[in-house]
Order: C-alpha cells, then structure tokens, then sequence
C-alpha cells in the first residue's frame, strides 16, 4: 500500500518588540520568574489592553514580503481554555477575521527541485506563560515573564509531502523573518516555535486524521519528529486502528512523540469577539508607510549577488544565509572598492565562519569586524601579503585590537615582490638539490612542487607564490 504525507505547519514567531502586546511590560529574555508580567497580562479586574502598534507594523511587513493580503479590518478575539499558565482562562487572538491572509513561501529542495508552499493566514494574538518543570521535585513551577509576549502566527496550507519539505519551509521563514527584523530567530529562547500538523492517507484520498505535535523549537528535531509520527501513523492503520486527533509532544532523548492532550476544534475554545478591543482597521497610508521601510529581502539579494558580484549560486546561497553575514559581506566589498568579490566572499564563508563556529559566535558578535577585515582583505588584493600569511595575521587580529597594517608592519610580514630577489632565492635552491634537479630533467614533473616549497620555506612564506612558480618555471627550463 502507498501512503502520501500531508503536513501542514503553524509557527509562532515572537516579534522583536521591547514591550508586550498589550502592555508596556517588557519582553527581555531571561529575567528572573514573574517579574515581567504586569497586571494587564494577567488579566486582573479594571485593567484593559491596549494594543501595540509594533506589532501591526511587523504583521504588515510580513504580509508584504510573502504577496499576502493585508486585512483592512481584523477582529482580535478570546480562544478560551484552561491551562496553568494561562492565568486569565483565555488568549486573545485573531480567529474569523486575522491581519494577514494568503501568501506564498518559496522553498528550494535538494537537486534544486522548486516548490510553493501557500499560507493560509497569519494572525497577531499574544503568548500565555511557561510551565516549569526541572527544578520542582513533584511539583511544577509557572513562569509568567512570557504572558503577553506578541506573536506572529503563520498557517501554512497542508501542501508539505515529506519531512525535507518541511524542514525546508520553516527554514525559508527563520530566514524571511530575522530579514524582516520582526523575529531574533532564536529557537533556544521559544522566539520561534514550530507546530506539525502530520497525517497520511492513501495516495489520492481523502485527508487523513492529523496529529500535532506541539513547540518543536529545532530543524533537526522537525525532521525526526515528522518521521516517527508517520511511522507511527501508518502502522496504527495498517494494524486496523485508527489515529486519534490529538496534540503531542516529541521527546528528543527517546526520539519519539508520545500523547499530550486530546486536539480540541475551533468550536471547542469559544471565540468570540473581545470585547475590550476594537477591530483594527489599516488603511493604505499604513501600508505605504510601511512598504518604503522594506529592506530587501533574501531571495532578491541572493539573485543581486549573482549578477553584481558575480558570485556562484552556492557562494551567495551562504552569504545571504543571514541578512548580518550579508550586511558584513557587502561592508567587506565596499571598502576594498569590490575589487575582487570572490576573494572577499572566501574569506568571509572560510577563515571568518570557521571561527564563529568554533567559539559559538554569531556574526555580530566577531571580534574582527567587517572594517578590519576589509582592512585584511585589502591587503591580499594588493599583494602586500600572501592569502596564507593573511590567515596567520588573522588569528592575531581574532584575539586582538590591532589592524591588519599594524600587524604586518610588527611582524615583518611584508610579501617579497623584487623580482631580482625571488630569482636569486630559486637560483639558489636549484643549486641547493642537484639531485632533484636532474630528476625533474629527467621527466619527475612532480618534483616542481618540492621546489616551490622550498623557495618558500627559504623566504618563510613570504615571497609572491605567483612570482615564484612563474620565475622557477623559467629557471627550470633553462
């Protein structure tokens, strides 16, 4: 029997808001318990929300950069449950009438196989609290700093067949998302959090009974999770079962997915419009407004650096993996007058990334910033030094202040371009090793690589490896 994969998948991005929806409390990650939760996110007697216009810009920038529509009226609604961390019995949401509707996610496979991935809405509604279950021996502890805390939710329509694709659209939308500026990304904090929507069915049938799994915050953990759910879900129905809705969790220690509460339908919450917030209305002042604030987005930059750059797909894949290692590039380019991009890509992709992920640092975070590594960059376009002399300079710039100029200039670390000078050295290294030399006469061809070796041991690396294969090339051959 074959069986097709339906997912469908909610993320919640936690906008980049200081304070919260519906309050002036903050959103500052990692403040001590309840210490960030006023009286407004728990719902207290005689207190009223009020609504945050932040948040209407970032929902309005996201629905444009996905061809969306943006609502000119949404309705902000209570989804009534009862949960620990929840303390008013209620979220306020968008149900009926949410701030985006439709858009498109465009997602590249392996082989580079294309596909669109349609949204079904993104709606403004606030986050409840977290339930803290670690450090309380039998007990759990309820943190509520995260009440309050606006979120983005983004509904995709269940176009997704395989855990690859699924994997590969959550991605596009981390990225789309930190380029927007409206999410940090960070999947550790919860900033953004995956739901699957995961069943199967007969190829070409109806749709099947979904399962959720609940606040998957890693890609890997996506992957492995929609794996084991539709194993799971096709050896229920083959054994003659049936597969229940309901929410689950998966545990990454066991690398399964085991039943948390049974799946409750809209009707099931109770929406009805909130009565203590008017409909939010948008007009297309609003929109414009927003439109001219747009920065580029990732696909576009992707296929700038090709054209301007003239960049490999896979070079500017990596550098605009991130609207910073982008911004980082482009300041790296534009400093050294973008006379050689690709020698500027390489350093940022190789020696650069190599030791952010050794020292588990994001870009922002380098202690050699995009001017002195322009200052770097430069002086290997201008033959000052050789590219593996420059990763020498760069390890000492890595654990200090000092520039490129200055290192160079203390070291002595200044290339050897005389000519006269690097013919003299290769002179003297022929006569160095007669032996070698009458082998390489003798047809050993391999053997002109032990020679430039030792012209450069001779000038400590320092001679032009350019000058020296061409000069000992000649030299050679006489």
């Amino acid at each position: 029997m074959t069986w097709e994969t339906v997912i469908g998948l909610e993320v919640h991005a936690q906008l980049a808001t200081k304070t919260k929806i519906f309050s002036g409390a903050s959103t500052a990650f990692g403040a001590l318990p309840n210490t960030q939760a006023c009286l407004v996110d728990l719902g207290m007697p005689g207190v009223l929300p009020v609504l945050n216009k932040g948040v209407v810009d970032m929902a309005i920038r996201f629905g444009l950069a996905v061809g969306s529509s943006v609502a000119e009226k949404s309705v902000f609604a209570r989804k009534n449950y009862f949960y620990p961390d929840l303390p008013k019995g209620y979220q306020i949401s968008q149900f009926e009438l949410p701030v985006v509707i439709g858009g498109q996610i465009h997602i590249e496979l392996d082989g580079g196989v294309k596909k669109t991935i349609n949204l079904t809405r993104a709606h403004l509604e606030e986050d409840a609290g977290k339930s803290l279950h670690e450090d309380f021996e039998g007990a759990s502890g309820i943190d509520l700093n995260r009440a309050g805390t606006p979120l983005l939710e983004i509904v995709s329509e269940p176009e997704m067949r395989s855990p690859a694709e699924a994997v590969a659209y959550a991605k596009k939308l981390h990225e789309l998302v930190q380029y927007l500026g409206i999410c940090d990304g960070n999947m550790q904090e919860g900033s953004f959090r995956v739901d699957a929507n995961i069943s199967v069915r007969k190829v070409g049938a109806e749709l099947g009974t979904r399962a959720e799994i609940k606040n998957v915050n890693s890609f890997k953990f996506l992957e492995r999770a929609i794996m084991f759910e539709v194993e799971r879900q096709i050896d229920i129905i083959e054994a003659g079962g049936a597969v229940v809705q309901e929410t689950r969790l998966y545990d990454a220690a066991k690398d399964e997915t085991r039943s948390m509460r049974s799946k409750a339908d809209a009707m099931d919450y109770r929406y009805f419009p909130d009565p203590d917030l008017l409909p939010l209305i948008i007009t297309p002042a609003m929109i414009e407004k927003v439109k001219g604030e747009m920065p580029e987005l990732p696909d576009a930059k992707r296929t700038r650096f090709i054209e301007q750059y003239k960049l490999s797909d896979y070079d500017a894949m990596v550098l605009t993996g991130s609207r910073e290692i982008a911004d980082y590039y482009e300041t790296v380019v534009a400093a050294t007058g973008a006379k050689d991009p690709k020698i500027a890509a390489n350093w940022v992709m190789g020696e650069l990334n190599a030791r952010l992920n050794a020292d588990s640092l994001d870009v922002s975070e380098s202690p050699v910033d995009a001017s002195r590594m322009a200052g770097l960059v430069a002086r290997i376009l201008d033959n000052t030094i050789s590219g593996k002399i420059a990763k020498d300079v760069f390890e000492i710039m890595w654990t200090s202040t000092d520039s490129a100029d200055a290192i160079i200039e203390a070291k002595g670390l200044k290339q050897i371009t005389d000519v006269g000078a690097i013919a003299a050295m290769v002179r003297g290294v022929i006569d160095q090793f007669p032996e070698q030399l009458a082998e390489y006469k003798g047809g050993r061809d391999k053997l002109f690589g032990f020679f430039v070796g030792e012209v450069m041991k001779a000038t400590k690396g320092k001679a032009n490896p350019g000058q020296v294969n061409q000069i000992l090339k000649d030299e050679l051959a006489k």
